[in-house]
């Protein structure tokens, strides 16, 4: 029977309706195997021994010896830094110089890994630097949003097959950023409790959408997931800014993240997905109404024209029977 539910935090809608899906497993068997990928390859600009062929680093980690981890500016990037964020009026419409700070975090010196295979310690080293550029990045008074996300796979995005991440820093906060963070506020003020903290507190007590539960972080399919397999990881401790993630938090986070993605690598054949790192802009570091997250969203359906038309999604498969396939995946990465 389809459902329309809502999402706490934002107010949108979406309908499930698994009569019209598929059981979970049968997504694995959709899946193109991958071809097997060689430790170097050979004209990669992010492999050990290439490293002349990208812009000079901005971080290493560590500061010395073999890197493990390397953030450069992206050569290729639709904005640059040297430019203005004066507004100017194009007639009646706004226009602005495209200013923005682009960077592709590159997580791994072997070409063939991926962060649901990665040993833990590895998978903290990219978190590790996500942390230490973001700190950086926010002290440039032209910056209001940082946004982390990671494109697995060409569907997702990618074109470059070397385990790697960007991050894309600009002066606009756009509307689908900000509408949530108003609801937060209005949630705030009609209840004096954070919208997210809510959340995690209801989806832990219900249990049913739960993928992994550590002590300061869970993994679970939302109650309105937008497409099938949507994963989100929240710290359950109060953080309206990843940056407030202590380096123990970034460890176990470290473990969560690399369960939930070799669970989706596992189970659903190594779908291509799109992950992002969702925190407040710059200045809302401290607010008592944000909550960061991380939301994973697996490639495995395509929004048609009602989505686009009504902004309403269509999920075929509903969350609790996501997350228990997920809960169930125990096997090797």
């Amino acid at each position: 029977m389809p459902e329309f539910r809502q999402n706490q935090a934002t107010k949108e809608w979406v309908i499930l309706a698994p009569d019209r899906g598929r059981r979970p497993d049968e997504f694995s068997r959709e899946q193109k195997k991958r071809e097997p990928l060689p430790s170097y390859q050979e004209g990669c600009p992010f492999c050990v021994g290439n490293e002349a062929e990208t812009e000079q680093a901005v971080y290493t980690y560590p500061e010395t010896g073999n890197w493990q981890v390397r953030v450069v500016p992206n050569k290729y990037a639709a904005l640059k830094a040297d430019l203005s964020t004066t507004r100017t009026r194009v007639g009646s419409f706004l226009a602005a110089k495209g200013f923005g700070i682009a960077e592709v975090v590159i997580e791994h010196s072997r070409h063939d890994t991926t962060i649901g295979v990665m040993e833990v310690d590895e998978v903290a080293n990219v978190l590790g630097a996500y942390r230490e550029r973001h700190f950086k990045i926010r002290d440039n008074d032209k910056i209001n949003l940082i946004t982390i996300f990671r494109n697995h796979g060409p569907r997702a995005g990618t074109s470059l097959e070397h385990p790697h991440s960007q991050i894309i820093a600009t002066p606009i906060i756009p509307p689908h950023v900000r509408y949530p963070l108003e609801q937060a506020v209005m949630h705030y003020d009609e209840h004096g409790s954070c919208v997210y903290c809510d959340m995690v507190s209801e989806e832990i007590r219900q249990g049913e959408r739960i993928i992994v539960d550590s002590d300061n972080f869970v993994a679970f399919c939302p109650f309105a997931a937008r497409s099938p397999f949507e994963s989100r990881i929240y710290p359950k401790r109060h953080m309206a800014s990843f940056i407030s993630t202590s380096d123990d938090e970034v460890s176990e986070l470290a473990w969560v993240l690399r369960e939930v993605l070799g669970k989706l690598r596992h189970g659903l054949g190594d779908p291509d997905y799109n992950y992002v790192i969702r925190s407040s802009p710059i200045g809302d570091e401290d607010t008592r109404h944000l909550h960061w997250y991380m939301v994973i969203i697996p490639k495995i359906s395509i929004p048609a024209g009602f989505e686009i038309g009504s902004g309403i999604y269509i999920n075929t498969v509903a969350p609790e029977e996501s997350a228990a396939f997920l809960r169930m995946i125990t096997e090797g990465r």
